[in-house]
């Protein structure tokens, strides 16, 4: 069933509506979508592997327009949107931790938390409660998700047919790789 789910994955991703999927996805997840746009971008990378670098950048590109749409419900709707947002990823704690910290390590938070596996929107939608400078917030965005994305796009490109070839042997301890590091990004922000 996994290696079904992985064939039509790069089926798609090698479609003519992927980079569609990978605009909406990257956009959306920067301030409310639980899923990253990772899940499309490898094997979007891996069914294109000379479209590398263009797709990170669309994903980063994405990712940082997103984001200032998480910056704007912070900053706007925090009450009636944000908060809802943050209690559904049981994430309030940490956003009161991350919300302290903002005054000093503004930037350094941005670009280290929007590079890990913690969900992204909990750094846009905090960003905007703390009223942190709008181009700060974006110079620091464009650093962080450009680093995520183009190391990822990187590490494809230049492994290409080996890390195909290793997703697919090892299908099942990849997949699992990667549910751990979503889940215990969900959880890191649960209890820190």
């Amino acid at each position: 069933m996994l290696q079904r789910l992985y064939a039509r994955i790069l089926e798609i991703a090698a479609g003519p509506n992927a980079l569609a999927a990978l605009l909406i996805v990257s956009f959306v997840e920067s301030s409310f979508f639980p899923i990253p746009p990772d899940i499309l971008l490898i094997p979007m990378i891996l069914a294109r592997p000379r479209e590398a670098w263009r797709l990170a950048a669309w994903c980063t590109l994405a990712s940082v327009a997103g984001g200032l749409v998480g910056y704007a419900i912070g900053y706007y709707l925090f009450d009636a949107v944000g908060r809802p947002v943050l209690e559904f990823y049981h994430a309030m704690h940490s956003y009161d931790a991350l919300k302290a910290g903002f005054d000093e390590w503004g930037v350094w938070i941005i670009i280290l938390k929007g590079m890990t596996p913690i969900p992204y929107k909990l750094v846009t939608i905090a960003s905007g409660v703390a009223q942190f400078d709008l181009v700060a917030f974006i110079g620091a965005s464009i650093v962080s998700r450009s680093l995520r994305f183009f190391l990822l796009a990187a590490l494809l490109w230049w492994f290409g047919d080996a890390a195909r070839r290793f997703i697919e042997r090892r299908l099942t301890l990849v997949t699992t790789i990667f549910a751990v590091a979503l889940v215990g990004g969900f959880v890191v922000l649960r209890y820190l």
